[in-house]
């Protein structure tokens, strides 16, 4: 190998950058997280048509302006929360890109679902907040949490080996069952009276009859964690990884359930937001929990 071939080939990865990626790593996560609750709160304050164009906030200007009241306010500070999204994520990128293997693309790919996520949220702006329109970009959030914990996986996580078959295919259940219950939790709310605007569309359907079947797939979820949770009991590792989902599922069903039974007042609902999200990073971290893992090949 030539010395230009040796200076420009990724060395081992440093202890300090290392450090580096987890804490920019983590900070994406979160960061994702919070979108999908600011998110919430523009909806759930009827703010979903505040700047009632895109990509412009008017069809004069960017900014809001002092006519559309705290409502324009909500959803311009929700669009501005995107560039500090994006300004993370670019660091995340900076900081990987001399890294080879998955963590680099990882990190090229949740920096690339920002700008994908904001024509999607844009188009949901344009259709008058369609249902349909919004559950794709509220998914599109769900699934960008998970690859931020993937890619904190990469970096964070303890050398292991693969689970045995048998907790791998339940893994992959679960987390197909979840995102069954994610898709579903969003046409609940497409359903329902959180619109994110006073004459926006809704879905149509019972909001009861699509709830009970939220429940019940809900119930699969939890049946299928407390398998994982009885198979895995040996292995300290994933008994801590399954048991913490299982708490953040039934804690989320008691808030989905509160939410409910007293007619969906908008604090809880936004809790109720804040647990789908969680429950989105739980499903990955299960499905990577029962897969070998060794840094240095990321």
């Amino acid at each position: 190998m030539s010395t230009v071939e040796r200076t420009r080939a990724p060395g081992p990865i440093t202890a300090w950058l290392r450090a580096h990626l987890v804490a920019l790593a983590i900070a994406d996560l979160a960061a994702n997280m919070l979108l999908v609750v600011t998110g919430g709160v523009v909806r759930l304050t009827r703010s979903g048509l505040g700047c009632p164009t895109w990509p412009k906030c008017t069809d004069t200007s960017y900014v809001t302006h002092p006519a559309l009241g705290i409502n324009g306010i909500i959803e311009f500070s929700n669009r501005m929360l995107t560039y500090v999204l994006a300004a993370v994520a670019i660091a995340v990128v900076v900081a990987a890109w001399n890294h080879r293997g998955t963590v680099r693309r990882l990190a090229v790919g949740i920096a690339l679902g920002i700008p994908l996520q904001a024509v999607i949220g844009g188009i949901s702006v344009l259709t008058k907040l369609n249902p349909w329109v919004v559950a794709l970009h509220l998914l599109g959030s769900m699934a960008m949490v998970c690859l931020c914990v993937w890619l904190v996986d990469l970096l964070w996580s303890p050398v292991r080996a693969d689970a045995p078959p048998t907790l791998r295919r339940l893994a992959v259940a679960n987390f197909v069952a979840g995102w069954v219950v994610l898709w579903l939790g969003t046409i609940v709310t497409g359903s329902g009276p959180h619109s994110g605007d006073a004459h926006s569309k809704r879905t149509g359907l019972d909001p009861a009859v699509v709830s009970q079947v939220h429940a019940a797939a809900v119930d699969v979820l939890v049946v299928l964690t407390v398998w994982l949770l009885v198979a895995g009991r040996r292995e300290p590792y994933l008994r801590l990884v399954f048991g913490v989902m299982l708490a953040v599922e039934l804690l989320q069903g008691v808030v989905g359930w509160v939410q409910y039974a007293t007619g969906l007042p908008s604090f809880v609902v936004g809790l109720h937001m804040l647990g789908a999200a969680l429950t989105a990073a739980g499903l990955a971290r299960v499905l990577l929990a029962t897969r070998a893992h060794r840094f240095d090949a990321a």
